[in-house]
């Protein structure tokens, strides 16, 4: 590969969209995955307005809105007293095309990009090609990688970062994970029984200092769909106990009925983060999505904000290999995105899980009246909804020199 392409290690959502991104502009791109096939992670599965705004821009927006559901109504709830406030999101529908949360999940999105990128003839997805590490010079950067025949190398222009949590090339990048572990693992399971019967909207948070969780709809293999549910669990309790029948039917059978069981079609049980890279860019490599900032799912911003990662870094970079702008601007990339997640994505899905896990009754009460306060006023609702549909977050991004 030549000086003028860019190496994106891992083909999540993130790393297709940013080749896509990228290839759109006649760039030529290598995409790394070390798994054999897409992988699917069943966390992320909410996409905000202005992301099927970037996505349509690129034209998979139509195709996954086939496949999703659009929910625009969602709730905030409280364990023993029901809705305390809910939210509609066609109250937007001056400010963006798609006024709803569209459920899907990410795997599918992926398999949407892979598509669109398979009939370019400038990429290549390699597939079972683990990036293992980068040598950067004046020209360019050295990707090394491992396959099933042993060790290779490519040569690029730039390296993106987009091989999450555990990112190889942020840890080349020598880049602090700046952040906290919550104590408490997440509990995530499906059921096919439909919650609207017991008055949910396709997506709502309840509120309990014990057992508060998280609730929304997800396409799975066609309609009805089926219901994702979120859980916290104690440290001191282990896996093997999260994950039999008996303590995942208690866990459902708390917030619907005790009077019957539920059918359960996936259960997994995962740790959860706030971390924030100290930095987006060091020379010519670049992080974007979990290999960049990492969060508490409640609020759904994590797999969005890296989508608008995705789309940002690759507009500055194509300026900067195809009409020679100043690598000034990848710094501004830093700047935008890493300002943007630490303000809004980590301040937002914080202040949502301590909402939800509040236990002074005082406090708690005094939160949840402020909900209703805003659901009750339409004025104070829109501004709510522009913030909490990350609306508010890409129109800061585009404010941040």
């Amino acid at each position: 590969m030549k000086n003028k392409s860019v190496v994106v290690s891992g083909a999540g959502p993130v790393g297709l969209a940013a080749a896509l991104a990228l290839a759109r502009q006649g760039i030529e791109v290598c995409v790394l995955e070390a798994e054999a096939d897409i992988p699917h992670d069943l966390r992320a599965g909410t996409f905000h307005p202005p992301t099927v705004e970037m996505l349509s821009a690129l034209g998979v927006g139509d195709a996954l809105l086939a496949q999703g559901i659009p929910v625009r109504q969602w709730q905030i709830r409280d364990r023993k007293t029901g809705v305390v406030a809910e939210f509609d999101l066609g109250v937007l529908a001056d400010l963006t095309p798609y006024p709803f949360r569209l459920h899907c999940e990410q795997h599918k999105l992926s398999e949407l990009l892979r598509e669109a990128l398979n009939g370019m003839p400038n990429v290549r997805i390699l597939f079972s090609h683990r990036c293992t590490d980068y040598v950067e010079d004046a020209n360019g950067v050295t990707v090394q990688f491992e396959n099933s025949n042993g060790a290779g190398e490519m040569r690029a222009g730039y390296i993106i970062g987009a091989d999450g949590s555990r990112s190889v090339v942020r840890k080349t990048m020598g880049v602090e994970f700046e952040g906290f572990t919550w104590p408490e693992r997440f509990l995530v399971f499906a059921t096919s029984y439909d919650l609207r019967e017991q008055g949910f909207t396709g997506n709502a948070y309840i509120a309990d200092p014990d057992e508060w969780s998280a609730i929304f709809t997800q396409p799975h293999d066609g309609p009805p769909g089926i219901w994702r549910v979120a859980f916290p669990i104690p440290p001191e309790v282990e896996d093997s106990e999260v994950l039999t029948d008996d303590f995942v039917q208690a866990k459902i059978q708390g917030i619907l009925s005790p009077e019957r069981e539920y059918p359960i079609l996936y259960r997994s049980v995962y740790r959860v983060h706030q971390r924030v890279a100290k930095n987006f860019r060091v020379g010519r490599a670049l992080l974007a999505g979990d290999a960049a900032h990492i969060n508490n799912p409640l609020g759904g911003m994590g797999l969005n904000s890296g989508i608008h990662d995705a789309v940002n870094l690759a507009s500055k970079l194509g300026d900067v290999l195809l009409n020679d702008a100043s690598t000034d601007v990848l710094d501004l990339y830093d700047r935008q995105r890493r300002l943007t997640n630490v303000e809004y994505v980590q301040a937002i899905t914080i202040r949502n899980k301590r909402l939800l896990e509040e236990r002074d009754p005082t406090v708690r009460e005094q939160r949840l009246n402020e909900l209703r306060a805003i659901a009750a006023n339409p004025a104070e609702a829109r501004a709510y909804l522009i913030n909490s549909s990350m609306i508010a977050s890409v129109r800061r991004a585009d404010e941040i020199q």
